[in-house]
């Protein structure tokens, strides 16, 4: 997948520091080394800023990431956070997000699914306050649950991909949605111990200078 001539530029992030989401975006964005504008929505705040309407005709599902900028001078405005990492990958260029070969992308992919589909809306934000709020359940306990379900069976999938990475040595976009999703389990309790693979690229990817900056610590809108 070779990059485009068109450039990236004028670019705002619509995220929260700790939304898993919006980290993977951050992510790409640093590592591809394009410059952004961070532009916090408080997912708690006032009843969630992303129900607010001003952010509701950004994105209709009242989610973060939201990115908007200019391709080629033209215009855009872009959720859902696949997409969006995606769409970088093919305009920007190096270091590469997917690999060369048709096979290693679509292994790329399915990792990537495991954590976009497979967990991490199981266990979002609003899921969470459905599940505390109306149904009356334990939110941590279906948290620890949703993210372990899924963390286990990705262990064993990179078990036959991995390198440095996931998949091979370099980061892919499957880093870019474990890194934060290894967070996550931490907060929620989750025993790494059987996933000394994921344990291994986490630590190894987490002290490396474009995974320090996105980090959410280091977000203007962190809360400590």
């Amino acid at each position: 997948m070779g990059a485009t001539s068109q450039a990236l530029t004028d670019l705002a992030l619509y995220g929260y520091w700790r939304s898993s989401s919006s980290w993977r975006v951050r992510l790409a964005l640093e590592i591809k080394g394009l410059a952004y504008d961070n532009r916090p929505v408080h997912l708690v705040r006032d009843g969630g800023e992303q129900h607010h309407a001003d952010f509701h005709a950004k994105n209709p599902m009242q989610q973060v990431p939201v990115l908007e900028g200019r391709l080629g001078g033209a215009p855009f405005q872009i959720s859902q956070s696949v997409a969006i990492m995606e769409m970088i990958e093919e305009v920007a260029p190096g270091p590469a997000l997917l690999p060369p070969d048709p096979a290693s992308r679509a292994q790329v992919r399915a990792l990537t699914e495991v954590i976009n589909s497979g967990i991490q809306p199981v266990q979002n934000l609003s899921v969470l306050q459905k599940v505390a709020n109306e149904l009356g359940g334990d939110k941590v306990a279906w948290a620890k649950w949703a993210i372990e379900r899924g963390l286990l069976a990705l262990e064993e999938m990179a078990q036959a991909t991995a390198g440095r990475c996931l998949v091979g040595d370099t980061p892919t976009l499957a880093d870019l949605c474990l890194i934060p999703q290894m967070y996550n389990a931490r907060r929620f309790g989750v025993a790494l111990s059987a996933m000394p693979t994921l344990a291994r690229v986490d630590e190894t990817l987490g002290a490396t200078a474009p995974f320090q900056a996105a980090h959410p610590d280091a977000q203007p809108d962190a809360q400590r």
